[in-house]
């Protein structure tokens, strides 16, 4: 089966669970024309059995990445289904995600133990739908005992059965997950980065498209990934520094950067629609939170944002009133 889509993966915003919701990525769509966007890992119970829609998505966010969550290659395959219908423009499987709950559930990082299960639903997946399948993992995972040490040899061998699956696109973030001992936030920031594995993976597969994830903080440090890896992942800089996917996207594709108050205000106008609609303007404003990063202001800006009265009112001129704050 012939790929229809392959969305460019040059520079990518990554999945964030509680953050990368349909709001959010409204907001980075308007910061970057150009990056790929994901959803926040949604399960296959969630779409097979759940009562609300975790699909929907707006038009404009597109290109954009469902990420799945899940471990059996039939469910799989029906989400991946169902998925193209809602016209996503890839599909991703996680295995890489440390949390308590994912891994109680075996599917997320706890996978890379399992490369046999991972390369079944990796083919499954593609066997019944258009749409490129990529993963995202580790480099490694460790459950705290000797017998369960992720060498430099296991996580090869992990690559190459995902590799003659079939899976061509790998997201891979740049450090070991410690499974059981370390919250997800501290599985975020205290395994070291390890992006020389990412390098050796690339050398060993020249055919496997390869972006890196993990401490890119800076225009600077995403273009010297690219020396190597195929595209890059933005993650908590994206969230807590958003005018960074405007920095990027200008370096990497010459988009012209948008003033801040522009891109914030047509948000605005987002927002406004949203409440009318129905949506709390509480979920609104959470991404905004961040906009202006270190310009005078900002503080008052979310300041202003946090406003617990106006939000419970669904007042949505709060947002035109933060963004009177700022100052140019």
């Amino acid at each position: 089966m012939k790929i229809k889509t392959r969305p460019n993966s040059r520079f990518c915003v990554a999945p964030m669970m509680a953050w990368t919701d349909k709001h959010c990525r409204y907001l980075h769509r308007l910061y970057s024309p150009n990056a790929l966007l994901f959803t926040e890992m949604v399960t296959t119970g969630a779409i097979l059995y759940g009562q609300d829609d975790r699909l929907a998505f707006n038009t404009e966010e597109h290109a954009i990445a469902l990420q799945l969550g899940g471990n059996d290659p039939n469910e799989l395959s029906k989400c991946c289904v169902i998925a193209e219908d809602y016209g996503y423009d890839e599909i991703n499987l996680n295995v890489g995600c440390p949390s308590d709950r994912v891994q109680s559930g075996s599917f997320g990082a706890s996978l890379m133990l399992q490369p046999e299960l991972v390369a079944e639903c990796v083919k499954a997946m593609s066997e019944v739908t258009n749409l490129l399948i990529s993963v995202k993992c580790r480099i490694g995972v460790e459950k705290g005992t000797s017998e369960n040490l992720y060498t430099e040899e296991r996580f090869q061998d992990f690559m190459t059965s995902l590799y003659q699956a079939g899976c061509d696109r790998v997201y891979l973030h740049a450090r070991k997950a410690i499974l059981g001992s370390l919250t997800p936030a501290q599985n975020r920031a205290i395994p070291p980065l390890n992006y020389s594995m990412g390098s050796k993976i690339k050398e060993l597969f020249p055919d496997l498209e390869l972006i890196i994830n993990g401490g890119i903080q800076s225009v600077e440090t995403a273009k010297s990934m690219l020396n190597w890896a195929d595209g890059v992942m933005l993650g908590r800089a994206a969230y807590h520094q958003p005018r960074i996917l405007s920095e990027i996207d200008n370096e990497l594709c010459g988009t012209t950067i948008s003033d801040e108050k522009s891109i914030v205000s047509k948000y605005a106008r987002y927002a406004e629609d949203q409440v009318m609609k129905g949506t709390k303007l509480r979920d609104l404003t959470k991404p905004l939170l961040h906009a202006f990063h270190g310009k005078k202001g900002a503080r008052k800006f979310r300041q202003i944002l946090s406003d617990n009265i106006a939000l419970s009112n669904n007042d949505f001129a709060l947002i035109n009133k933060a963004i009177e704050q700022i100052e140019v």
